[in-house]
């Protein structure tokens, strides 16, 4: 794992954890424990953002992006979201056709 985004607070580390996720390169934050340790006042340094190191490069062309403000509008499906989605599209096609069959034995 490599550090491919350093924050300022957890809040921002998730934001762009969340942003490169959207992208397809799966992130995580650490130093949630570290930051709690100094109160309610916000702690700078402790939260970084860390991805696998063959998405790196990626990653911090992805971070870029987010720092100059201007995303691009394409956001491409992770691996999951696609699995997801595909399940819930044959779960609503199985239930359509229980609604058919039942609704044709009466």
């Amino acid at each position: 794992m490599q550090i491919a985004y350093r924050a300022r607070d957890i809040t921002e580390a998730h934001i762009v954890a969340g942003f490169l996720g959207a992208h397809g390169v799966e992130a995580y934050v650490g130093g949630h424990y570290l930051q709690g340790a100094m109160g309610e006042i916000g702690a700078a340094g402790f939260t970084n953002v860390h991805v696998e190191d063959e998405d790196l490069f990626h990653a911090r062309e992805l971070v870029r992006e987010y720092e100059s403000g201007e995303p691009k509008a394409v956001v491409s499906k992770g691996r999951g979201e696609s699995r997801a989605d595909f399940f819930a599209q044959w779960f609503l096609f199985a239930l359509a056709v229980l609604a058919l069959v039942i609704l044709n034995s009466n």
